[in-house]
């Protein structure tokens, strides 16, 4: 079976999900107190990594002896330093890349402290430099980056979507099958015009031509 290029990160911010999608040969990474998220969803991750700030040490011993998750194998825990550059998400990151995947879904990774919030929209910047994707999902949310590229929608899409320029200036923008359409227009950093645009029941497509597109999804 060909092997899954997808690494499913689970954090320590707000989640307001009850489920997460975990497929057969996923990477799944705990991180920090999302270790708590992964056991009270029955998910088995496969790693638990952080400097485990937001734990007991009681909690931290229990994680040792038997990991976490529905079946409370033991696990490998990585125990980071909290005197470090990264954050605890971008470790993950970096371990996931260099175990070759390519393909990043975040659970629990905004709401809570907003400074780790956009900590974490910076890591989609980051992924796109090392020439993979990644999706922060919660609740009826998601956001993404793209880069000299386009991102579709299905016709059935409902709800709205958010563009904003976030490394600069973002040039040949265009969007088509929304309720506001742009051609080939110029997004800078300073001027959020592409806050709260609507699907239609068409099918949709965001494009760039030159820059990195901050989008973010809130279906109904």
């Amino acid at each position: 079976m060909e092997k899954s290029n997808r690494c499913i990160l689970v954090c320590a911010g707000d989640l307001e999900i009850s489920e997460i999608p975990v497929r057969e040969g996923d990477l799944v990474i705990a991180v920090d107190g999302g270790c708590m998220y992964c056991e009270v969803l029955d998910i088995e991750p496969d790693i638990i990594i952080g400097d485990f700030d937001s734990l007991t040490e009681e909690y931290i011993c229990r994680l040792e002896e038997e990991g976490c998750g529905k079946e409370k194998k033991k696990k490998q825990i990585i125990r980071l330093n909290p005197v470090k550059d990264d954050t605890d998400t971008l470790a993950a990151i970096r371990l996931g890349l260099q175990k070759g995947y390519r393909e990043f879904h975040l659970y629990g990774a905004m709401g809570g402290r907003l400074e780790h919030t956009i900590a974490n929209l910076q890591c989609l910047h980051y992924l796109k430099e090392e020439g993979a994707t990644g999706y922060l999902w919660d609740g009826n949310m998601m956001a993404t980056v793209i880069v000299n590229e386009s991102i579709s929608f299905r016709r059935e899409m409902e709800g709205m979507v958010s563009v904003f320029a976030t490394g600069g200036i973002a040039s040949g923008v265009t969007e088509k099958g929304l309720k506001y359409l742009l051609n080939d227009a110029k997004i800078t950093s300073s001027f959020p015009i592409g806050v709260s645009n609507e699907f239609i029941g068409d099918a949709a497509e965001i494009s760039v031509k030159d820059g990195a597109l901050l989008i973010i999804v809130r279906w109904t």
